[in-house]
């Protein structure tokens, strides 16, 4: 018996959304942590009073932004986090980005923004949040499998799956734990 044409295509295009699905299938699990953890945050904030907002972090005696800085802070790196781990994803190196680097922006962030609002930080953080699941969510397998040297691993070449869970996704739930040892909650 000889397949016809139509048949042929069908069964591609079984075999295509079957492959998509599953591809997706992990991409999405992490799109969904990403919001799980900045939603964590964002509901324990909410709670915060105006004297705990601007509570220095002290917790681990290195970190002393104020609450307010760090919930903007995770607010305002998704956007990077997603874009280093597509550079990742498309086998790039990313070397550039070290944590002393990292250091100098969280200084100048802490800086411009220790004023910063309980309202705007998170509007910025649940959109923010928001556009990195969505990008997550189109990552391929092959994608979340590439590996390449990253800087904030000290080059080890790391996929750009473990850059979305050690970033993008990790990040909420980091600071959050802080948040609260600070806070004694």
């Amino acid at each position: 018996m000889t397949a016809t044409t139509n048949e042929i295509e069908t069964n591609k295009g079984s075999e295509q959304s079957t492959k998509k699905a599953t591809a997706s299938a992990r991409a999405e699990a992490l799109a969904s942590r990403i919001e799980e953890g900045a939603a964590g945050l964002a509901a324990f904030a909410e709670g915060l009073s105006e004297a705990e907002w601007r509570t220095p972090l002290t917790g681990d005696g290195r970190d002393r932004r104020p609450v307010c800085v760090i919930v903007h802070h995770v607010a305002s790196v998704y956007p990077i986090e997603v874009d280093l781990a597509r550079a990742i994803g498309s086998g790039k190196a990313v070397t550039d980005v070290t944590w002393d680097v990292v250091a100098q922006l969280n200084g100048k962030h802490a800086q411009e923004y220790c004023e910063v609002s309980k309202v705007a930080a998170l509007e910025l953080l649940r959109r923010n949040s928001r556009e990195a699941a969505a990008a997550v969510r189109a990552f391929t397998d092959e994608q979340l499998d590439q590996a390449a040297p990253f800087g904030l691993s000290y080059g080890a070449p790391v996929t750009a799956q473990f850059v979305i869970e050690d970033h993008a996704l990790r990040h909420s739930w980091h600071h959050l734990a802080g948040i609260r040892k600070a806070l004694g909650r």
